[in-house]
């Protein structure tokens, strides 16, 4: 990361309110606004349950390997100085960063997929949007005049920093499927999308520190899980030299994470970090193995972030850049070598054939547990969503409600669930 630092922050008033007006009595003088979100968000339910949700292998398969929470904690470490020499307030990116995965169902995108499919009639599920929902409405902190939930009740420059892709399912840029807020949240999307001046802001376009969050999101797992697939011995680098696997991974990196990017750009990407000496030859489990591994991930993450501070400079110049002053410029080159790293994850570990019947197991756990809580909703919910459930209008409404249910749950929690109802 450059040398570079802003110690100029600029949020207005407006950047700072919140969905419900707080007595300003409640403030200690020493927080203010943004770091109030990030202790909100630290001690959050939704972030704990982090702890037990599956990043690429499932927690408490192997003593190294990351969850969800190890891995948020990590991203916010990353997007926390990144943003802040770029200009952005670090809470605001460090609240983004920690909020980015909280709603992954368990069983990581496996369950996400499942949940999508249960959902489809009633607007789907995805993950982004569903971390909208607990931290407007799932998480409680405060509440409306009315009793109704308005969740963790962030800043509107914090919700808007967690928005990756600020749309309603379908309104997505090209092909996209991804999708930031279901029809049901709409009023806080509204209230937090607004200008100043009472208008929308740009459609699609979304704010800096959340560009910050999501390059963050990629650079730290496309480094990590290839940091757990070697230390676990899913991948013998040596595996990186095969011209057949080779073939596979760049085709795997190209279909699912760089479609916009020519076979040869990522197979140079390749190239590169392999001359580059940052990834080792090969790993032993020793100590000094260890060492090299961590000096792979130190350097790998310097050279995606840097490159992509210097790229946001030479276009912007050295001003203090916050909200919509700015958009985040990744070069071509690092997007190919992290969508090449993900390629390598992904072929030696996720998309691995004898992970299939893994998976298959899981999203039928999520399926069961979905039916059995939507037969008796009413006795089977966590007593927080009952509320909900009653305000449910329709069958589609209480199918949301039990979506929610689902949704929350650890791996262990849903393990152990379903293992009882069989």
């Amino acid at each position: 990361m450059l040398a570079h630092r802003v110690d100029v922050v600029r949020y207005t008033e407006h950047d700072r309110q919140r969905w419900v007006a707080e007595d300003p009595a409640v403030k200690r003088a020493d927080r203010d606004d943004f770091a109030r979100d990030r202790g909100r968000m630290i001690h959050s339910a939704s972030l704990r349950r982090l702890s037990a949700k599956t990043q690429v292998l499932a927690p408490g398969t192997d003593d190294f390997i990351r969850n969800r929470l190890t891995h948020s904690l990590e991203v916010a470490q990353i997007g926390r100085e990144f943003g802040g020499a770029l200009g952005c307030n670090a809470d605001v990116v460090e609240v983004a960063c920690l909020a980015h995965d909280l709603g992954h169902p368990p069983f990581g995108h496996n369950g996400e997929s499942e949940l999508a499919e249960i959902a489809a009639q009633i607007g789907g599920y995805e993950g982004n949007a569903q971390t909208l929902r607990i931290l407007t409405r799932l998480d409680a902190k405060r509440t409306h005049a009315d009793g109704r939930s308005a969740g963790l009740n962030l800043t509107r420059a914090s919700l808007d920093a967690a928005t990756k892709y600020p749309w309603r399912r379908g309104e997505g840029p090209g092909e996209t499927h991804k999708f930031g807020v279901y029809d049901d949240d709409l009023p806080v999307f509204t209230w937090m999308r607004q200008t100043p001046e009472g208008g929308e802001q740009l459609a699609r376009v979304r704010c800096l520190e959340a560009d910050v969050m999501d390059w963050s999101d990629d650079v730290a797992y496309s480094v990590h899980d290839v940091e757990d697939a070697i230390a676990s011995g899913l991948l013998d680098l040596r595996r990186l030299t095969d011209a057949s696997e080779v073939d596979a991974l760049l085709d795997l990196a190209q279909i699912t994470y760089a479609s916009d990017l020519d076979r040869d750009a990522l197979g140079a990407g390749l190239e590169r970090l392999r001359r580059s000496g940052t990834v080792p030859d090969s790993f032993d489990g020793t100590r000094a193995g260890l060492a090299r591994l961590k000096d792979m991930t130190s350097r790998l993450i310097g050279r995606f972030v840097s490159a992509a501070e210097e790229a946001t400079r030479e276009r912007y110049g050295p001003a203090v850049l916050t909200r919509y002053e700015a958009s985040l410029v990744v070069p071509e080159e690092s997007r190919a070598e992290v969508a090449v790293l993900k390629g390598v994850a992904a072929h030696f570990v996720m998309f691995a054939a004898e992970r299939s019947d893994i998976y298959l197991e899981q999203r039928q756990v999520v399926r069961d547990l979905v039916e059995w809580f939507a037969e008796a909703p009413e006795e089977r919910l966590d007593r927080d969503l009952l509320p909900d459930l009653a305000d449910a209008g329709d069958d589609a409404g209480r199918l949301r409600v039990v979506i929610d249910q689902a949704a929350s749950l650890t791996d262990a929690r849903a393990l152990t669930l379903h293992a009882a109802i069989r």
